[in-house]
């Protein structure tokens, strides 16, 4: 389903606001009655409200999309979730850079005696 979803949107949907997204999970409850999908974009938080708004406008033709490609007897709605794990992960390597840059820097420095 995140394949498939991932391909919709990225060749299919023409909503300006769902340029640059991409589904990190998907997630479906045992009922298959509801499917958590998580997006993030490259952009980060700050597209947030403008990239749901964007997927619950297009969730009912997501739906009917993945429906008629995907084999199921019923089929989940789709609940859009932000994902600010690619961010989180991203602020961590930046962190280790840092720390790096100054572990590195404080070995150059000469000793005093």
């Amino acid at each position: 389903m995140r394949e498939l979803l991932s391909e919709l949107l990225l060749f299919r949907v023409t909503d300006p606001r769902l340029q640059g997204i991409f589904v990190t999970d998907v997630n479906v409850d045992r009922e298959l009655s509801v499917a958590s999908v998580f997006v993030s974009a490259l952009e980060g938080v700050e597209r947030e409200r403008e990239v749901l708004a964007g997927l619950k406008h297009a969730s009912g033709f997501l739906r009917s999309e993945l429906a008629r490609e995907m084999d199921l007897r019923t089929f989940p709605r789709l609940r859009f979730v932000w994902d600010p794990t690619p961010e989180r992960a991203q602020h961590i390597e930046q962190i280790i850079s840092e720390l790096n840059q100054s572990e590195s820097s404080d070995k150059a420095k000469p000793k005093k005696s």
